[in-house]
């Protein structure tokens, strides 16, 4: 009888061990997932929504260029042009030749006060 209450006891024991490890795993994992997208947060700003305009290119330089872009009329408004620079880097995808007067359709976001072009469609 006494080996009987042995191995029924290691059974409980064993059994409620898993248990606790099967409950608390879970919690866990969840509270460092948790800590770690805080951290990314933290680290870096939310990624901006792309945004679009369409104007006219002012001026191209090595890695930027600068677009006029006409406002629209508003009761506020002067009605007058606005321009705006972009960033081009490795990732920006061009298609035509950026040259100034021509027209251009910019999709860009916006990073760390910089409009950085995401796609630019020159007709």
């Amino acid at each position: 009888m006494k080996k009987e209450t042995r191995v029924g006891v290691s059974i409980l024991l064993g059994l409620a061990l898993a248990i606790v490890v099967w409950t608390l795993a879970p919690v866990t994992g969840s509270a460092q997932a948790a800590v770690t997208t805080l951290s990314a947060q933290d680290a870096q700003t939310p990624a901006a929504a792309p945004q679009s305009v369409s104007g006219k290119i002012a001026s191209v330089e090595k890695s930027s260029f600068t677009l006029t872009v006409a406002e629209k009329p508003s009761v506020s408004s002067s009605g007058g042009p606005k321009t705006m620079s972009f960033q081009v880097d490795q990732n920006t995808t061009i298609d035509g030749k950026l040259k100034v007067g021509a027209n251009a359709d910019v999709t860009y976001r916006q990073e760390g006060g910089n409009n950085i072009a995401i796609s630019v469609r020159v007709s």
